[in-house]
C-alpha cells in the first residue's frame, strides 16, 4: 500500500534542544492517526515540517509515495495539506472573509467565498459570521476560523491541533462525525490532542512521543486512559484532591451588571448576578463568543465602562477602576490568549514576570532589578516544569502548554485574593493539566477566591464548587457541582435554564 505521508529519519535541532530526533510517522489514505505526547515532545514542530514552516535539518518527506521537500504552507496547500494551528495566524483588522481570501488566488471573490465559509460552517457546526473583524473575536472563535479556513480547500490531509477546546459536547460529536465522513472519503487527518477519551473513540492509530523521539505506535481503541497516560509522560497524573470546604466571605461581587456591546459584534452582558467567595472556585460554563471574553475584561477592568457599584471587590466598588488599581488590591488574571496578552512573545521569561509583579521585590527607585526578576522566573520553570532554555529564554520560543504553566505560575505566586482564568488548561498535556488544577486548588484552599472561565467541562466538574452557565449575554443561576450533570449543562448552554427555572418556582409554588 502507497502511505499518504511517510516520515523517515526526520531531525531538527535548536541551540538550546533536538525538537525531533529521528522521527518515523506513517499515514495511510482514510486514517485518523493521533499524534500524543506531553508539552514540548515535539509534536508541533514536527507538524510544522509537513506543512512547510520549517524545514528539518535532515530526513526524508514521501507524500503519495513521491519524495517531497515542501518549501512553505502554500506549496503543502497545493500537495493538498491542510493545517488549523493551536496558535493562529490571523490579522485582526481584517475579517474572517479577508483572513481565509489571503491563501486563495487573487481573482476569488470575496461574496461567493462568504457564502462558501458560512455553509462550511454551519456543515460543521460551527458558528462563525464571515463579516466580522478578527480583532472582535474570541479565542475559541478565531480557532472556528482556522478550521473552516483548512476545511475549505478540501485537504487530502488535514492537521488539526487541538481542534475540540472550543466545542461543547454535542458540538464535538458533530466534527467527530464530519471527521469520520472525511475519513471514509479518502482524506487522512493528523490529530493532536491532549483529551485521551477523544483519541480513544476517534482515531485508529496514536503515535506517541516523548522528547522528540518516538517511543512508541498503537491502536487507541484498545487502550484506556491511564495506559495512554502511561505511554505519553511515563506515569498516571497524580489524582485532584478536591476536598469539600466552607466558603469564606464573598470577594468578587457582580450585581446586575448590563455592558452594551463594545463594537457591532461584541456580545452585550445582560444583568449579570454571581458571587465568588474566598475559598471557592466558581466555574463558568459555555460556548466560546457568548460574552465570556466581556465579562472577563470587565472584572479585570480592561474595559472600565461597568458602573461603579456593579463589581465589587472585597465589597469596595471597582466598576470603573483600572486593571492596574484592581491588580495592587489583590486581582490576578490569567486570559485566554498566552501570546500578546498574558505575555509579550519578544520579552524573555524573566521580563516577562513584570507585567504582573511589580513592587520592591523587582523595581526599586525606578530601576528594574533584574537578578530578582530572574530568580523569580527560575523558580516557576522549576516549581512548574516548565520545559524552557532559562529564564532568559523568550516567551515566543515556548510551546503554548509550558507558557501556559508559566503563565500560571507567574500568578499563582503572586498569592492574589481573587483569580481570574480563562482556559486554564486549553492545549496542556494531562500531566501538565493535573498540576494546573491541582495548583488552582491548593490556591482555592489557602483562602484565594477563583473564577475559571473554561471550555472544559470535565475540568470545571473536577475544580469547582460552584458552576453557572454563560450564554448570549445572560448569567444563569449557580448551581452546587454536585448537582448539576452533563445533560442540564449543556441544556443551559443553550440558555434554556429560564424554562427550568420557571418549572422549578412553579413546582414549588404548587406544593406549598
Amino acid at each position: 500500500m502507497t502511505f499518504r505521508l511517510a516520515l523517515n529519519q526526520i531531525t531538527k535541532q535548536y541551540p538550546a534542544v533536538v525538537a525531533n530526533d529521528a522521527v518515523d510517522l506513517t499515514v495511510q489514505p482514510g486514517e485518523i492517526h493521533a499524534v500524543l505526547g506531553e508539552n514540548g515532545a515535539g509534536k508541533s514542530t514536527l507538524m510544522k515540517i509537513i506543512y512547510g514552516v520549517i524545514k528539518p535539518d535532515s530526513g526524508r518527506m514521501l507524500w503519495n509515495g513521491t519524495e517531497v521537500s515542501i518549501a512553505s504552507p502554500a506549496a503543502a496547500r497545493r500537495l493538498g495539506i491542510g493545517m488549523v494551528f493551536q496558535h493562529f495566524s490571523l490579522f485582526d483588522t481584517l475579517t474572517v472573509t479577508e483572513n481565509i481570501a489571503l491563501g486563495l488566488p487573487s481573482d476569488t471573490r470575496l461574496d461567493e467565498l462568504s457564502q462558501r465559509i458560512a455553509k462550511t460552517a454551519s456543515q460543521y457546526g460551527l458558528d462563525l459570521e464571515p463579516q466580522r473583524h478578527v480583532h472582535t473575536l474570541s479565542v475559541g472563535e478565531c480557532q472556528r476560523v482556522e478550521i473552516v479556513r483548512a476545511l475549505l480547500g478540501k485537504p487530502q490531509l488535514l492537521i488539526l491541533d487541538e481542534p475540540t477546546s472550543v466545542l461543547t459536547p454535542q458540538a464535538v460529536e458533530r466534527l467527530f462525525d464530519t471527521l469520520r465522513k472525511l475519513a471514509s472519503e479518502g482524506c487522512s487527518i493528523l490529530y493532536i490532542s491532549h483529551k485521551l477519551d477523544e483519541i480513544r473513540a476517534l482515531c485508529h492509530t496514536c503515535t506517541v512521543m516523548r522528547g522528540g523521539q518516538v517511543t512508541g505506535v498503537c491502536d487507541p481503541r484498545n487502550e484506556t486512559a491511564a495506559s495512554l497516560s502511561r505511554l505519553m509522560i511515563g506515569a498516571e497524573p497524580s489524582a485532584i484532591a478536591h476536598v469539600q470546604r466552607t466558603p469564606g466571605p464573598v470577594m468578587l461581587a457582580v450585581r446586575n451588571l448590563s455592558l452594551p456591546k463594545a463594537h457591532p459584534f461584541a456580545t452585550a452582558l445582560e444583568h449579570v448576578s454571581f458571587n465568588v467567595c474566598a475559598g471557592e472556585i466558581v466555574g463558568v460554563v459555555g460556548v466560546s463568543g457568548n460574552g465570556q471574553q466581556e465579562l472577563l475584561a470587565a472584572l479585570s477592568g480592561e474595559d472600565t465602562r461597568a458602573p461603579t457599584d456593579s463589581i465589587l471587590l472585597d465589597s469596595t466598588p471597582v466598576g470603573g477602576r483600572s486593571a492596574a488599581w484592581r491588580r495592587a488590591r489583590g486581582m490576578g488574571l490569567v486570559p485566554e490568549e498566552r501570546l500578546g496578552r498574558g505575555a509579550v512573545p519578544e520579552l524573555s521569561l524573566a521580563q516577562n514576570m513584570l507585567l504582573s509583579h511589580q513592587g520592591p521585590t523587582t523595581v526599586r527607585h525606578g530601576f528594574i532589578r533584574n537578578g530578582a526578576i530572574r530568580d523569580l522566573a527560575a523558580g516557576i520553570i522549576s516549581r512548574f516544569g516548565v520545559k524552557a532554555a532559562g529564564p532568559n529564554a523568550a516567551a515566543a520560543s515556548l510551546s503554548g502548554g509550558n507558557l501556559q504553566k508559566y503563565i500560571i505560575g507567574r500568578e499563582v505566586t503572586r498569592n492574589p485574593r481573587v483569580l481570574l482564568v480563562a482556559q486554564p488548561t486549553w492545549g496542556v498535556d494531562v500531566g501538565a493539566a493535573a498540576q494546573i488544577r491541582s495548583e488552582l486548588l491548593a490556591l482555592r484552599n489557602a483562602g484565594c477566591a477563583i473564577l475559571v472561565i473554561s471550555e472544559e467541562l470535565d475540568e470545571l466538574l473536577e475544580i469547582s464548587d460552584t458552576l453557572i452557565v454563560m450564554a448570549k449575554g445572560k448569567m444563569s443561576p449557580a448551581i452546587p457541582r454536585a448537582q448539576a450533570t452533563l445533560d442540564q449543562l449543556g441544556q443551559w448552554m443553550s440558555g434554556l435554564w429560564q424554562d427550568v427555572v420557571h418549572a422549578e418556582a412553579e413546582a414549588h409554588h404548587v406544593q406549598a
